[in-house]
C-alpha cells in the first residue's frame, strides 16, 4: 500500500513528494493519470493530429520522469499544462519543415456514395490488411488491434496487456511499419 488513505484522497503534492523520495514509477503513474485527458486535450489543440497527440502524451510522461526531480513544483496541474504546451510548441518548431498537403474539398467525395469498383477495391484492401495483421508478431498484433481498431490509448493498452508503456508505443510503431511493408509487398 502506497499511502495510509485511498489514492483518490492523496494530494498531488503528496504524490510528487513521494515520487521525489522514491522514484517510484507507480506513484508518478497515479499522478499523471489524473491529468492525461488535460494533456491529451492540450496536445490535440496544438498538434491537430490524434496520433501525434497520443505520442506527445507519452513523450511528456517520459519527460516528467527526470523533470520532476529537477524542479520544485507547487501547482502540478498548471505546471503540467504549461509543460505540455511547451512540449507541443517545441515539437511543432522541430517539425515545421514537414511537408503536408491538404486536398481541396472538391476532390473529396462528400455524399458517401462509392462506385462499384471502389467498393471492390476497398474490400480487397481490407482483406489484405487483415491478412497482414495476422502476420505480425503477437505483441504487435494485439497492440495494433487495440490502438487502431478499438481506439484505445497507450495507457489503456498497457493496463489491459500488462506491457510497459514504452513497449506499447514500440509495438504499435513497429507493427504499423510492418503493416505498411506487408501491404506494399502485396500489390
Amino acid at each position: 500500500m502506497l499511502f495510509s488513505k485511498p489514492i483518490a484522497e492523496v494530494t498531488d503534492q503528496e504524490l510528487m513528494q513521494r515520487y521525489k523520495e522514491t522514484s517510484d514509477m507507480e506513484v508518478l503513474g497515479y499522478l499523471y493519470t489524473r491529468y492525461t485527458s488535460l494533456v491529451y486535450g492540450v496536445c490535440l489543440k496544438y498538434l491537430k493530429d490524434r496520433d501525434e497527440a497520443q505520442d506527445a502524451v507519452m513523450g511528456i510522461f517520459e519527460k516528467l520522469i527526470d523533470t520532476l526531480h529537477e524542479h520544485d513544483v507547487t501547482h502540478f496541474k498548471s505546471w503540467l499544462y504549461v509543460t505540455s504546451r511547451n512540449y507541443c510548441l517545441m515539437y511543432l518548431r522541430a517539425n515545421k519543415n514537414k511537408q503536408t498537403e491538404e486536398l481541396p474539398s472538391f476532390l473529396m467525395e462528400s455524399d458517401g456514395l462509392m462506385h462499384q469498383e471502389d467498393a471492390t477495391e476497398l474490400e480487397g484492401n481490407l482483406v489484405k490488411l487483415e491478412n497482414c495483421i495476422e502476420k505480425l508478431v503477437e505483441e504487435q498484433q494485439l497492440c495494433v488491434r487495440l490502438f487502431y481498431l478499438k481506439q484505445k490509448c497507450y495507457q489503456e493498452i498497457g493496463d489491459e496487456t500488462g506491457y510497459d508503456l514504452k513497449k506499447v508505443k514500440s509495438y504499435i510503431q513497429n507493427g504499423k511499419r510492418n503493416l505498411k511493408i506487408c501491404m506494399e509487398g502485396n500489390d
